[in-house]
């Protein structure tokens, strides 16, 4: 059916797919939810020490 030469390819492509998937689910589901969640605690503290510098002026 295969030779080896042509295993061997398949075993790579199979394997280079697997690590594709699973490192599309990481990210999806770890870093970029890591990644938004920090930028909006980010711009929560900058909007909150914006507020704290307008009633410190008046």
């Amino acid at each position: 059916m295969f030779e080896f030469d042509q295993y061997l390819g398949f075993l790579a492509f199979l394997t280079i797919l697997t690590l594709g998937f699973w490192l599309m689910i990481f990210l999806l589901t770890f870093v970029i939810p890591y990644w938004i969640g920090g930028a909006f605690i980010e711009r929560m503290k900058e909007i909150k020490e914006e507020r704290k510098a307008k009633r410190q002026l008046n």
